[in-house]
């Protein structure tokens, strides 16, 4: 299922999701300009390696430009290929916008990096000495999906939906499309324990996490205040 839009409309331009758009498309990209040595080195010093990660929570400080725990934060801009940026930036767009607006611009700004960080550390947490860099903006989306199921269960999200040979849209409400999303990622989720930490993949303890945590940080800081309610009238 692939969401096209939803129908709520915004009263306040979600600008800080915009920009996101833009640094993530940005970002992508310059990965293009890069050769294939240097867009793994360029993975090594900006994308979460749990390897490194552990060392660095065990004090063991390495040579990179960049800490490792900051790369909780940077990791969230880089992606592995057109479709992974692609279907992200477009959960962002249909999502990002009604989550902005609840929670204003830099309430936004930071639940969607907390999510993301939160989300890179529900996948460490299984894997912690994997060598596999950990890299997507899925994580921090998933928990602006997390909030948006809360606020608004019953908006419609038009789909794109495949039946055999072609392809049709139909509006399904907010609750059954994020719910059956959640749902599936945390099914992978379980069944991806076991698997070899060196294995790359789909981070799905990540997609799993971060939406949880939307759930739990979107209401912490205003999601349901009556600041955002008045932004509707």
């Amino acid at each position: 299922m692939i969401p096209l839009h939803d129908e709520n409309p915004t009263e306040i331009t979600p600008w800080i999701t915009y920009l996101l758009i833009g640094i993530n498309i940005a970002i992508f990209i310059h990965q293009f300009t890069l050769s294939d040595g240097q867009l793994n080195e360029f993975f090594q010093i900006y994308a979460v390696v749990p390897q490194q990660l552990t060392g660095s929570f065990n004090g063991i400080v390495g040579q990179q430009a960049v800490s490792e725990p900051l790369t909780l934060i940077t990791s969230q801009f880089l992606h592995g290929g057109i479709a992974h940026v692609g279907f992200n930036m477009l959960f962002l767009w249909v999502f990002g916008n009604n989550v902005e607006e609840a929670l204003g611009h830099i309430k936004f700004i930071i639940f969607y990096l907390a999510c993301g960080a939160l989300a890179a550390l529900s996948q460490w947490i299984f894997a912690v000495d994997s060598t596999i860099p950990l890299i997507g903006a899925s994580g921090a989306i998933a928990g602006v999906m997390g909030a948006y199921i809360l606020k608004y269960p019953k908006a419609k999200i038009l789909t794109l939906i495949p039946l055999w040979i072609i392809w049709t849209t139909i509006k399904i409400p907010a609750f059954f499309f994020l719910g059956f999303w959640f749902a599936k990622e945390l099914l992978s989720a379980y069944l991806s324990l076991g698997i070899s930490s060196d294995v790359g993949g789909v981070a799905y303890w990540a997609h799993a996490g971060g939406f949880a945590f939307g759930a739990i940080l979107g209401p912490l800081l205003g999601l349901f205040s009556d600041s955002s309610n008045r932004l509707k009238k």
